[in-house]
């Protein structure tokens, strides 16, 4: 009898083990994909970072065929410019400020399939020397920003093929200007052909007096440089300017140029002026084009073909 049950009982594992044996199979070849795909995820993630990685070594490298080498030849931005014009501004830029220095921190890595999307805090440091006179200044740049990278992959080798900068304010300052805190506000993104305000403020000292100009540029190339127009600020260090954002389907800068002037006693009778520091900031401000194929209907015709029918 109990030889019986135990045959039973085997009998009964057997077929318990057997219905539920596909079923684990099945939970197992979900697991082993699912392993797979994170072991594929993690391994683009890793290709994309390393783009970005390679992108921050060759611009503090100065290596300019490097860093070409990781973006696609249709290379375009958001300011519309493409691959050849987008290095002459680099190349530039390190001809104007040979010991610029680059830090990039990676906010956020998307990616679905052949195109990835890369987010970053950027920001650059370099120094500055202007002759002025028998005086060499040394001017002390700081610039920072928010980007966007968009990637596609081409081949086996991913490649950046577009940018966009969603915020950036650059400083230079000379002299005194370097010690105090300065402010330039603008709105950072707006339609065309709209009013915005640009307020520029300066922290200066008391015993100084500031004269400043704000204007505004179009992002072009070759960039086009306003005409400064200085006055002096109002007592509380604080100046503001109306303008208007341009239609021509381009992105634009607010600039403000400031210098800070003091006086000393030069004899009994006389006071010596100089300027005492200088300072230039500009603040990005992208500009939204009109989009001239949205129709509204009117709402009084629509009323009148309404009682028509």
């Amino acid at each position: 009898m109990k030889k019986k049950l135990s045959v039973l009982l085997i009998t009964a594992l057997l077929f318990s083990i057997t219905s539920t044996l596909p079923g684990q199979a099945n939970i197992l070849t979900t697991q082993k994909a699912r392993i797979e795909q994170n072991r594929i995820n993690r391994a683009t993630y890793n290709d994309i970072k390393k783009v970005i990685d390679q992108q921050s070594a060759y611009t503090n490298k100065y290596d300019l065929k490097g860093l070409a080498s990781l973006y696609a030849n249709n290379f375009v931005n958001s300011d519309g410019f493409n691959k050849d014009v987008y290095f002459k501004l680099i190349e530039e830029t390190w001809k104007t400020y040979p010991d610029i220095t680059y830090k990039t921190e990676i906010k956020n890595i998307e990616f679905s399939d052949n195109y990835a999307t890369v987010f970053t805090n950027e920001v650059a440091i370099a120094t500055s020397q202007e002759e002025i006179g028998d005086l060499t200044a040394i001017g002390e740049l700081y610039s920072t920003s928010q980007c966007v990278y968009y990637l596609e992959k081409q081949g086996a080798k991913w490649l950046i093929n577009s940018e966009k900068i969603i915020e950036e304010t650059s400083t230079l300052k000379y002299g005194d200007a370097r010690y105090i805190n300065i402010e330039l506000n603008a709105p950072k993104q707006i339609g065309a052909n709209k009013d915005y305000t640009t307020t520029l403020k300066v922290d200066a000292p008391k015993d100084s007096v500031v004269i400043a100009s704000i204007n505004k540029e179009n992002i072009v190339y070759p960039q086009t440089k306003s005409d400064d127009a200085f006055r002096k600020m109002p007592d509380d260090n604080i100046l503001e300017r109306v303008f208007l954002s341009n239609k021509d389907n381009v992105n634009e800068y607010a600039v403000a140029s400031i210098g800070i002037t003091r006086a000393e006693n030069y004899t009994d009778n006389q006071i010596r002026v100089y300027m005492g520091g200088l300072a230039f900031i500009m603040t990005r401000i992208n500009v939204i084009p009109e989009n001239k194929f949205i129709k509204l209907e009117d709402k009084k015709e629509s009323t009148e073909n309404g009682k028509n029918k």
